[in-house]
């Protein structure tokens, strides 16, 4: 990583008087300041900020640094939940978060071998990764025993990690998979009066609305030819054998027998109530079994004091299941949390609305608008279309990232490859909406997710389908103690930032449930203020005002004096002939008088405006 020199020690501003423009030579003529503003939204924010960790559970405690492709647990060793112990939560709350989401808790299918502790072993056959897949889950009422110390005692390690969480402040997020099980999915954790998915099954047909699964009757399933759990040259695992007859549909919705290595092979399709082969028809009541099973599910989780769900592939699911499910769980426990995993814009409001969803992911909205100016392949435009077209009327319910287990780390040379790009995406990311924003493990460190792990080839992510040291986590990590002891001189800085940023995130009011101006327009005669890289905004409620300025310029010092219009001001509940000061309380910088500011590449300032 090469050295990062963050805004705080770079900002330089004028100290002259500071003067209010005037509408005429900031805003056009056909840009009205009223509720109709095209600068503003119509929203009423609410106060939803979460600031969300996601832990990768199975890597995220690991010390071991062997990284051997695919290694095992014994060689590359393996996270557990009791090492996300005191210390470690701790220092995870002292970033600002409210929340973690512990990800790939539920019992999905690995080749690591349990037999012997009363746990069936899975074929190799239809696992990816000697760890496999999290999203492959085997026993939805179960805890993958890869994570805990003593695997009999698997479900009151998961049990003491949700209590320690809380008594430290935080709440509780998993993995909520409903699209899809693992192909060996037999429950044997189940409380006694639960049948089991599929164990009722009209297996003669294709389609039936109270089966649970997709059939193709008379024919057997087929694994995808060459695939070889171990990776190219390596002594093969699979036999060959495994027997699935009559095969069932993948669950990326192949309804056939013999689905290729880049389906989700692995996996089963859930069935909703949706008879996919028969134009799409529908069949929601009576109510299908599977919904009353799954509701069951997250009713289960729910009691064990679990505070929200990341609801994988949502939109794979029929949006009338969601609108019958959410109420019933929070029935049970009124606040606790639903986020969907979802990428068609046009279904946002339906799954808000009619779906009940708390909170959506805004990846192809923001997440794709930042990377590509963090690439330097976009412009400040992107934001701009965001919340004025794609999450328009509910920002407030959308999920903002830069990194995830999905995604590529912005470190890796596949993404930005230097980690201080994050600087002004991060801090849009976190202000922009009072929505939930989150952080991957990691991330704060400028991890660069190098390396062929195994089934995960070297593609700038963090596998999930391996056993892994994450290494510049694990500097972190320190050895347990969470101190960042062995992180250089620039990752403490970028840490520093980032906690700096969240803890913002996370107590101001402004951020938290402020209404938003953007200023583009306003400053759009400004020559040095080039629109394609310079963003700000205005977040405010009645008692605080804050002004967020940015430059994604990787390589260019910006100049521009910010205008804030007399009318935005009144509209903001400042006085346009009064004298302000601008404090930046994200890098702590000395306050100003004057918005003629010196913007550094890749910075970020937000500054609050009192009376002088």
């Amino acid at each position: 990583m090469k050295k990062i020199l963050l805004p705080v020690a770079l900002v330089t501003l004028s100290l002259a008087a500071f003067k209010v423009s005037s509408p005429a030579l900031s805003h056009p003529v056909d840009h009205p300041s009223s509720l109709a503003d095209p600068n503003t939204t119509t929203e009423v924010p609410q106060d939803n900020k979460l600031v969300i960790y996601q832990v990768f559970t199975r890597l995220f405690g690991n010390k071991v640094a062997m990284n051997k492709a695919y290694g095992t647990p014994a060689e590359n060793g393996v996270g557990k939940f009791n090492d996300l112990n005191d210390t470690a939560l701790k220092a995870i709350k002292a970033m600002g978060i409210t929340h973690v989401w512990y990800t790939g808790v539920l019992e999905h299918a690995t080749m690591t071998d349990y037999s012997k502790l009363g746990i069936p072993a899975d074929d190799a056959d239809v696992v990816k990764g000697r760890a496999g897949s999290p999203y492959a889950v085997k026993d939805y009422y179960d805890v993958a025993p890869d994570l805990a110390v003593n695997v009999k005692n698997r479900a009151e390690e998961f049990q003491a990690l949700v209590r320690r969480t809380h008594t430290n402040g935080m709440k509780v997020i998993i993995d909520f998979i409903p699209n899809h099980v693992a192909r060996t999915y037999k429950s044997d954790a189940k409380p006694a009066e639960v049948v089991d998915l599929g164990a009722k099954d009209d297996k003669t047909k294709a389609f039936a609305p109270n089966n649970n699964f997709y059939y193709l009757p008379g024919k057997a399933f087929v694994k995808p030819s060459g695939y070889n759990p171990l990776g190219p040259g390596k002594a093969p695992l699979e036999d060959g054998k495994f027997a699935e007859n009559p095969a069932k549909a993948t669950g990326n919705d192949v309804f056939s027998e013999a689905p290729k290595m880049d389906d989700w092979f692995e996996t089963i399709k859930l069935n909703y109530g949706v008879d996919y082969l028969n134009q799409r028809r529908t069949y929601f009541e009576p109510v299908p079994d599977t919904w009353r099973k799954m509701r069951d599910i997250l009713v289960y989780w729910a009691k064990k004091d679990v505070d929200g769900f990341r609801c994988d592939m949502a939109e794979m699911v029929p949006v009338e299941f969601w609108a019958y499910v959410i109420p019933e769980v929070k029935k049970v426990k009124p606040d606790i949390v639903f986020i969907a995993e979802i990428y068609n814009p046009k279904e946002y409001r339906n799954y808000i609305t009619k779906g009940k969803f708390d909170f959506l992911y805004d990846k192809v909205g923001l997440y794709d608008g930042l990377r590509r100016l963090m690439r330097g392949e976009g412009s400040t435009d992107d934001i701009t279309r965001v919340w004025r077209e794609e999450s328009a009327g509910f920002g407030s319910n959308m999920l903002r990232f830069l990194e995830n287990h999905d995604e590529q780390r912005i470190a890796s040379k596949d993404f930005a490859g230097d980690p201080l790009t994050a600087v002004p995406a991060m801090t849009v990311a976190a202000t922009l909406g009072s929505g939930p924003v989150m952080l991957y493990y990691g991330q704060h460190v400028g991890e660069p997710g190098a390396g062929a792990e195994g089934f995960s080839g070297n593609d700038g992510r963090t596998t999930i389908f391996d056993y892994w040291g994450v290494p510049e986590h694990q500097k972190w990590m320190n050895g347990g103690r969470f101190d960042g002891g062995r992180l250089s001189a620039p990752q403490k800085q970028l840490h520093s930032f980032y906690s700096r940023l969240l803890t913002l995130a996370s107590t101001s009011e402004a951020i938290r449930r402020g209404r938003f101006y953007e200023l583009q327009d306003a400053n759009n005669l400004d020559k040095r203020y080039e629109q394609k890289f310079i963003y700000s905004y205005l977040r405010y409620t009645d008692k605080q005002k804050l002004l967020i300025v940015v430059n994604f310029s990787k390589d260019r010092t910006m100049t521009p004096a910010i205008q804030i219009p007399s009318d935005v001001m009144t509209k903001i509940g400042l006085n346009p002939t009064q004298f302000y000061a601008f404090t930046d309380i994200l890098n702590n910088t000395p306050t100003v008088s004057n918005l003629a500011l010196t913007l550094p590449p890749m910075s970020a300032f937000v500054f609050e405006i009192k009376s002088k």
